[in-house]
């Protein structure tokens, strides 16, 4: 059977205006838009669409909308102008410090994160499998700018957005809207805390070349090494937070 082929362009952003879930859609709005602008899907400064426009993307009423958006300026993730030109925009969060971040790391069991890098893993693997068969390799380039972002970026913060985004957008390359949203849930339990290891410049060049490869398995279609190169990415990533978390 042969794949539909969609452009992949994208594809990270349609699931972040994808309709939400039923239940509890003001917490569902606010998880959606906050993890995006967290991961730096929605860029820093980025004007929403207007309240109508966007209600009707996320299939929640404007009320709902309203509430939501207070919500995201409560916690600095989003500043609303008044008057002309005016509307919402895109605050992006300050650079997490390395104290907090340790805090924050210490409420995870070593188990519980082998859980989630299992997890982890599972999703970024059967994305690239999936990619492999399903894209073309015009359809890869937001994975490739992401990927020379990553490199280039200037610090862990940065560098830890970057690694985030191309493991969401490789959900999206695999033409799956649930598999890049499981990705976006999943990068905001783990994305900040990977700054912790991303410190280290010789390990922040390793993952620019293990992401390097998972794209050139993924346009060669060879869907098996794509799925074994992604995996080893995170199963790596995760093994360095748990030593991390064993010596707090």
């Amino acid at each position: 059977m042969v794949a539909v082929k969609q452009s992949t362009d994208g594809g990270a952003r349609r699931a972040v205006f994808a309709p939400v879930d039923n239940r509890a859609r003001v917490d569902a709005v606010v998880r959606r838009l906050g993890d995006a602008i967290e991961l730096g899907l929605l860029a820093d400064g980025e004007q929403l669409p207007g309240e109508s426009e966007l209600a009707g993307q996320l299939g929640v009423s404007t009320v709902t909308l309203r509430e939501a958006l207070m919500a995201l300026r409560q916690q600095g993730l989003v500043t609303t102008r008044r008057g002309r030109g005016g509307g919402s925009f895109v605050s992006l969060p300050e650079d997490p410090g390395e104290e907090r971040l340790r805090v924050r790391l210490r409420g995870w069991s070593p188990e519980e994160l082998r859980d989630l890098g299992d997890h982890w893993a599972a999703l970024s693997g059967t994305s690239a499998r999936l990619a492999a068969d399903r894209t073309e390799p015009d359809d890869l380039v937001q994975l490739h700018r992401t990927a020379v972002e990553l490199s280039q970026a200037p610090d862990p913060a940065a560098c830890s957005r970057m690694y985030g985004r191309f493991h969401v957008e490789l959900a999206a390359a695999a033409q799956s809207a649930r598999l890049t949203r499981e990705q976006v849930a999943l990068q905001t339990e783990v994305g900040a805390l990977l700054c912790l290891v991303l410190g280290d410049d010789e390990y922040r060049e390793e993952v620019a070349d293990r992401h390097r490869s998972v794209i050139s398995a993924v346009q060669d279609g060879a869907h098996d090494s794509a799925r074994e190169l992604a995996e080893r990415c995170v199963q790596e990533s995760t093994a360095r937070l748990i030593a991390v978390r064993l010596a707090l």
